[in-house]
C-alpha cells in the first residue's frame, strides 16, 4: 500500500487529485471531407495541433475536479466554433477518422522558423508509420496527486529525499496502471465503427486505436522501474539503438511527465509531476469527448493501484500488459468482459471500505459490461449503419449545442 489508508486523514487528502484532459480532433469540410486550411489557433496556448495541419488539440488548464475539466473543454470549444463557423468547418467526433481516399489528402503540421524540426519529425512519423495511423485521434488524460498528500505520505514515509520519495510513488503507481490500462480501455472504448479507408477488418475493434492496427510502435518496450534514474536509461537506450527519434514517440499506454517540456532530459532533472493515460478514445457520446463519470473512475482506479502490495515487473509482465491492451480493444471479447466484471467487483469492494461516496461511480462502471450497455456497442447501434452522413449531422449537432463564444 502506498499510502496509509487507515487514516481519515490520508482518506481525505487522496479524495483530491489533479486532472487535465488534451483532446485531440479533426477539422472537416461540411462533406466529411479534411480540412485543409491552415491551423487557426498558433496563438492560443490551450489549443494546438498535433500530427496534421488540420487536428485541433484542446488542452485543458489543470483542475481539481472532472467537472471543471469538462466545463473547460467546453469553453474552448466555443472558442474554436466559432472560427470553424466562419470557415464551414466542423470537428469531427469520433477517434477514427472520416473518408480519406489518399495520404495526400492528409497535411502534415506546418510550422516555421524556430519550431521548423517539428514539421521535420513529422514527415518523419509519416514515412515510418503512415499517415493514416496518425490520423486517429485520442484523449490523454493527465493525473496527479495533490502536494498536500504527497507531503503527508513524505512525512510518514520516514524517507530522507522528498523528490525521491515522490519519483518511487509514480514509478510505482505508473507500473501498476500500465498493468490495468486494458480495463479503461475496455470501459472507455467507443470507435467500433471505421471508414474502410482505415484499415482491414477495422470493424472487429472496439477501439481501432489500442488495437493491433492503432498507436503502437515496432517493439514492445521494457522498462526498468527501480528509480528515476533507471526509468530515463530503460527510454533512452531505445533511442541511442535507433527504435525510436525522441522520447515523444513512444507508443505505450502510460506516461510519466515531467512538469513542461517533455523530454528525457527534463524527467531526469525535474522528476515526475504527473502520470499521462493515453488509451481513451474519443467518445462520440459526450459533446467533450469525455464523460466526468470516466475521469472519475481513473481516480478512482489510480486509489485502488495504490492499496496493492509492491509486485515486480518484469519484462514478460511489461509484455503481457501491452498484449492485454489490445486484446481488451476487440470488440465483445467475451474473456476480457468476464475479468473486467471480476475486476471492478474488487475495486468496488475495496471503494466500499474507504471511499463509499464513490460507490456509485463504479457500479456505473459496472452497468457496461452488461449486454449492449458498452460504448462500444452503443456507438455501433447508431453509426454502424452510415458512418460518414450519422457522424456529420453529430458533428453538426454538436457546434450547435455548444455554441460559440
Amino acid at each position: 500500500m502506498l499510502f496509509n489508508m487507515q487514516q481519515p486523514a490520508v482518506r481525505e487528502y487522496l479524495k483530491q487529485a489533479e486532472f487535465g484532459i488534451e483532446r485531440e480532433s479533426l477539422r472537416v469540410c461540411s462533406d466529411g471531407s479534411l480540412s485543409r486550411t491552415p491551423h487557426p489557433f498558433a496563438e492560443h496556448k490551450n489549443i494546438d495541433r498535433d500530427f496534421c495541419e488540420n487536428q485541433i488539440e484542446l488542452i485543458s488548464d489543470v483542475f481539481q475536479s472532472p467537472e471543471e475539466v469538462n466545463a473547460q473543454l467546453v469553453s474552448l470549444q466555443k472558442t474554436v466554433n466559432r472560427t470553424l463557423r466562419e470557415q464551414d468547418e466542423y470537428l469531427w467526433p469520433f477517434s477514427n477518422p472520416p473518408r480519406v481516399s489518399a495520404e495526400a489528402e492528409i497535411p502534415i503540421a506546418q510550422y516555421s522558423g524556430s519550431m521548423k524540426s517539428k514539421s521535420v519529425y513529422r514527415e518523419y512519423l509519416a514515412k515510418k508509420y503512415g499517415k493514416r495511423k496518425m490520423l486517429l485521434s485520442g484523449i490523454h488524460l493527465n493525473f496527479s496527486f495533490t502536494e498536500a498528500l504527497l507531503r503527508e505520505g513524505f512525512e510518514q514515509s520516514g524517507e530522507k529525499s522528498f523528490d525521491d520519495y515522490k519519483n518511487r510513488i509514480y514509478l510505482e503507481l505508473g507500473a501498476r496502471l500500465a498493468k490495468y490500462a486494458w480495463l479503461v480501455v475496455y470501459l472507455t472504448a467507443a470507435s467500433p465503427v471505421a471508414d474502410n479507408s482505415v484499415g482491414t477488418n477495422s470493424n472487429i475493434y472496439s477501439s481501432v486505436r489500442c488495437s493491433e492496427l492503432g498507436y503502437w510502435n515496432y517493439f514492445t518496450p521494457v522498462f526498468d522501474y527501480t528509480d528515476l534514474q533507471s526509468y530515463v536509461r530503460s527510454i533512452q537506450r531505445y533511442i541511442d539503438n535507433g527504435h525510436l527519434r525522441s522520447a515523444s514517440e513512444l507508443y505505450y499506454p502510460v506516461r510519466l511527465k515531467p512538469k513542461g517540456a517533455n523530454s528525457l532530459q527534463e524527467l531526469a532533472q525535474k522528476g515526475i509531476n504527473h502520470i499521462e493515460l493515453r488509451v481513451t478514445d474519443v467518445n462520440p457520446l459526450s459533446e467533450t469527448g469525455i464523460f466526468n463519470e470516466d475521469i472519475r473512475f481513473v481516480h478512482i482506479l489510480m486509489l485502488y493501484l495504490a492499496s496493492l502490495s509492491q509486485q515486480m515487473y518484469s519484462s514478460s509482465d511489461q509484455m503481457k500488459a501491452v498484449s492485454d491492451v489490445k486484446d481488451a480493444a476487440v470488440f465483445g471479447s467475451e474473456a476480457i468482459r468476464t475479468r473486467a466484471v471480476e475486476t471492478l467487483a474488487e475495486i468496488r469492494d475495496f471503494v466500499g471500505q474507504y471511499f463509499p461516496e464513490w460507490t456509485d461511480t463504479v457500479d456505473y462502471q459496472l452497468s457496461k459490461t452488461e449486454k449492449g450497455c458498452s460504448y462500444a456497442e452503443i456507438v455501433s447501434a447508431r453509426f454502424a449503419d452510415d458512418y460518414m452522413k450519422k457522424g456529420m449531422e453529430l458533428a453538426k449537432a454538436y457546434r450547435e449545442r455548444i455554441g460559440y463564444v
